[in-house]
């Protein structure tokens, strides 16, 4: 028991710190970002961290499953990010795909902080 609820807390601020890099990626266009799209941005990474940690899905491997898991819970973020203004440094399907491949990123980093540094793996 004590295993998995350090695997939920390491997932899940391994999820903030992320949420807080995405963030910092999405300002650094030009344009101010507004509020509620930097709290989509943050809550999502930390919702994506959350549901590693606490996912009882079994895929093998535990980069496989971060991996799978930043796609998941990607989509969502990803498909907002189609309702943004055209940019001319990023079309909306530069948006959209940048989105759910550093989501990828995001779960397997996730997975790696969790499982190997922390060695919080899943023990199903």
């Amino acid at each position: 028991m004590m295993q998995k609820t350090k695997r939920i807390i390491v997932a899940t601020i391994s999820g903030v710190l992320f949420g807080f890099v995405c963030f910092g990626l999405a300002s650094s266009s030009p344009g101010e970002l507004a509020w509620p799209v930097a709290v989509q941005v943050i809550v999502s990474r930390t919702l994506m961290g959350f549901a590693i940690g606490i996912s009882c899905i079994s895929l093998r491997h535990w980069a496989i499953h971060g991996t799978f898991m930043g796609l998941i819970f990607s989509l969502p973020l990803a498909f907002s990010g189609l309702m943004a203004p055209e940019s001319p440094e990023f079309s909306k399907v530069g948006m959209f795909l940048g989105t759910i491949i550093l989501g990828m990123i995001y779960g397997l980093l996730i997975e790696v902080i969790t499982s190997v540094a922390f060695k919080a793996k899943y023990q199903g």
